[in-house]
C-alpha cells in the first residue's frame, strides 16, 4: 500500500515534475549535474543556475525552486543549504498536484494586492519555512 501510495504521489505531481525535467534538460546539455535526493532529482549548475540567477518577477534571484519531484539550485552548497525547505515543497507538490503552481502563483497575487510580501508571505512558503 505504502508503493502505490508513493506512486500515485509521483503521478498526481508529475505535471510540475514535466516542467523541472525541462529545466533538468536544458541544464544537463549546459554543464549542470544531477543527483537523487530522498526521492527528488536536484539539479544544479548549467541552465538552472542561470535561471535561478534572473529570479521570478515577485521574488527576484533565489538559490533553489521545486517543480514536483524536480529541485533546482544554483550550486551543490545552495541545494544542501535549501533541502529540507526544498523537500517541504515536494512534499507539497505531492498534496496538490497539478493544483499547486496555480494556488502557488494565486496566493503570491493575493499576499501582493493586500500590501504583503509575495514570497514570504504566501502559505506554501510560510509552511516551508516553519517546518524547515
Amino acid at each position: 500500500m505504502q508503493t502505490l501510495l508513493k506512486v500515485l504521489g509521483y503521478l498526481w505531481a508529475f505535471p510540475a515534475t514535466a516542467l523541472g525535467l525541462t529545466v533538468v534538460a536544458l541544464s544537463l546539455v549546459s554543464g549542470g549535474k544531477t543527483q537523487v535526493v530522498e526521492g527528488a532529482l536536484e539539479v544544479h549548475g548549467g541552465f538552472a543556475t542561470w535561471l535561478l540567477s534572473r529570479g521570478l518577477p515577485w521574488v527576484g534571484p533565489g538559490a533553489a525552486m521545486t517543480l514536483g519531484h524536480v529541485v533546482l539550485g544554483c550550486d551543490l552548497e545552495c541545494l544542501e543549504r535549501t533541502r529540507r525547505h526544498e523537500h517541504v515543497h515536494v512534499r507539497q507538490y505531492e498534496r496538490w498536484g497539478p493544483l499547486m503552481i496555480p494556488l502557488y502563483l494565486l496566493y503570491s497575487l493575493l499576499a501582493y494586492r493586500r500590501g504583503q510580501h509575495p514570497y514570504l508571505d504566501n502559505p506554501f512558503e510560510k509552511e516551508a519555512f516553519e517546518t524547515s
